[in-house]
């Protein structure tokens, strides 16, 4: 058995809802869950965070898992339908839909099934991803509440595209067009993910969208969510299987990228890309080798990585190398491979041994 292996931390998962809620000052928190929990696993993760008011996913499969393993709060398919026969899976399993394109409109005009949908009206305020243009909300708004079946409470939301940054006037522009729309329409507002949950108070509305902030990931740039009173819920970590002393001018690993500039002791881990640990990690990533910090030097290969033991000389093979989790905030990985925290947890393969820590 290889030794990577993820440790899921459920008690910083509860940690991080009841953090949420606090900043949350009232508002009810949807729980994101997609991307099989940010990596951490799907059921392992709605279990842990049984204090949510909902939770999101990407797909109706997610939901079909969310009930059979006993979830039994709100479950709202972000993308909502996908072909008209969608609409019965959605009433067989109670799961709330986001309606955002004309096609799920015309399925739903033309669907006969009385049984009531709930569903989440989504206006494009400036993502120009998926929704409706804001001039049409007061139509559409109409036109579902006038449907037999779709619940006439409806939700009504939008989607930021850079919330992370604090002083973006884009993102209150986006804010002031969803209340323009929006005014005098009945119905629930959803305008606030992870990131505008820390920075945009006047996003709050009555329900916040949090994803990675409950897994312990930040996506503001240069912070981590440590700073903001969240704690990783993920430590990836394996251990080294080989040590050795190499030589002043040796070259490491393939196509000799990285050139030793002293006698120095070389430390090679059991992870590679085929565990989802990034290829692109430049050397001088950061890990913990038996709690000390090193850093991966050369490529990183498919089943190995190979690791700058100066600091830590008295390294030996089995000890534990720790690529990401608490001590070693996978938000300062993610910078060192050109990415964001969420791929690397979502990145996490199947090779991979998953393990629970109930502390």
């Amino acid at each position: 058995m290889r030794s990577a292996c993820a440790t899921i931390h459920l008690a910083a998962l509860r940690a991080n809802l009841q953090r949420a809620r606090e900043l949350a000052a009232g508002a009810r928190i949807m729980a994101v869950v997609k991307a099989d929990g940010y990596g951490h696993g799907l059921e392992r993760v709605a279990h842990a965070l049984a204090g949510a008011d909902a939770f999101g996913v990407a797909a109706i499969a997610d939901g079909q898992r969310l009930r059979a393993a006993g979830v039994h709060q709100r479950i709202v398919v972000l993308a909502g339908p996908d072909a008209p026969g969608d609409l019965a899976e959605l009433r067989r399993l109670r799961l709330d839909a986001v309606i955002h394109d004309d096609a799920q409109l015309a399925w739903l005009e033309a669907d006969t099934d009385p049984r009531p949908l709930r569903l989440w009206l989504k206006l494009d305020t400036g993502m120009h991803r998926l929704g409706f243009a804001p001039a049409r909300a007061r139509e559409l708004h109409a036109r579902l509440r006038a449907l037999p079946g779709v619940d006439p409470a409806l939700v009504l939301m939008t989607h930021f595209a850079n919330s992370d940054v604090f002083d973006d006037a884009s993102t209150a522009r986006q804010i002031e067009c969803f209340a323009r729309a929006t005014h005098g329409l009945d119905g629930e507002h959803s305008l606030a993910n992870s990131a505008a949950l820390l920075g945009w108070p006047a996003a709050r509305g009555q329900w916040l969208r949090v994803g990675g902030l409950l897994y312990g990931m930040s996506v503001v740039a240069g912070t981590t969510a440590a700073d903001f009173g969240f704690a990783p819920a993920m430590t990836l970590a394996t251990r080294l299987v080989a040590v050795h002393t190499l030589r002043e001018g040796d070259h490491v690993g393939y196509a000799a990228s990285w050139q030793c500039p002293q006698d120095m002791p070389v430390g090679v881990a059991a992870i590679g890309y085929g565990d989802g640990y990034p290829r692109h990690a430049a050397s001088g990533t950061p890990v913990l080798v038996g709690g000390r910090r090193a850093a991966v030097i050369g490529r990183v290969s498919m089943d190995l990585v190979t690791i700058d033991l100066r600091n830590v000389p008295d390294a030996r093979v089995g000890d534990a190398v720790v690529l990401w989790g608490p001590q070693l905030p996978v938000e300062q990985v993610a910078a060192h491979a050109g990415t964001i925290a969420y791929a690397l947890t979502c990145g996490v393969t199947r090779r991979v041994r998953f393990a629970e820590d109930a502390g």
